[in-house]
């Protein structure tokens, strides 16, 4: 075997590596445009879901070399599963899809031997199945999202919920199930709002 300062230049692990690569994309991808993208139609977090994904895969299959034992790997999710951004909060539902996207590159990287291609298959086919069903069929009811800028202050206060979710469901004839309130503009009487309301049928 060609070597390199004593490291090999090529080795058997390449093509695991890349085939298992391509899987995880595959369903990567699956999650991210079919399941995630079709339902809640926002292309905020779509790059960072795969680049999360890709980095978390390669990470893994890297320090796979050192044979990490079931508690170094359990670390290693827990450290990525609490990432959090400095910027804005991340919404749970993309916070839960973040988990998941970081779940399916440790499982398509670190499995072992001991477990078979098609239990790698198999568990991603769940994954993927079990999201489907719960977005696309015990909540057909889906809740979508929507920012806008609301010139209205004096009706973000919590007493003038009511009248803020009334005036707001006039003006855009959406069915209103939450109101976030963001930033507050004194100087132009203006605050961002993210509402969530039913998607249409």
């Amino acid at each position: 075997m060609s070597e390199f300062l004593n490291i090999p230049l090529f080795d058997d692990d390449f093509f695991k590596m890349v085939f298992r690569f391509f899987l995880n994309t595959i369903f990567l991808t699956i999650i991210i445009q079919w399941l995630y993208y079709k339902s809640v139609k926002k292309r905020d977090y779509l790059f960072t879901y795969y680049m999360i994904g890709v980095i978390v895969f390669f990470l893994c299959f890297t320090l796979k070399k050192y044979e990490l034992d079931i508690g170094m790997a359990l670390g290693l999710f827990a450290i990525f599963g609490i990432i959090r951004y400095r910027t804005n909060p991340v919404p749970i539902k993309e916070m839960t899809y973040l988990f998941v996207i970081i779940g399916v590159s440790v499982i398509n990287s670190l499995a072992n031997q001991k477990m078979s291609y098609a239990e790698i298959v198999g568990a991603n086919i769940i994954i993927v199945s079990t999201i489907y069903i719960i977005e696309r069929i015990w909540f057909r009811e889906n809740t979508l999202s929507k920012n806008i800028i609301y010139e209205k202050i004096e009706n973000i206060k919590p007493e003038m919920h009511d009248v803020l979710v009334q005036d707001l469901e006039e003006r855009t004839g959406l069915k209103i199930t939450e109101v976030e309130i963001g930033k507050i503009d004194f100087l132009k009487d203006t605050t961002s709002i993210t509402i969530k309301y039913l998607k249409i049928p």
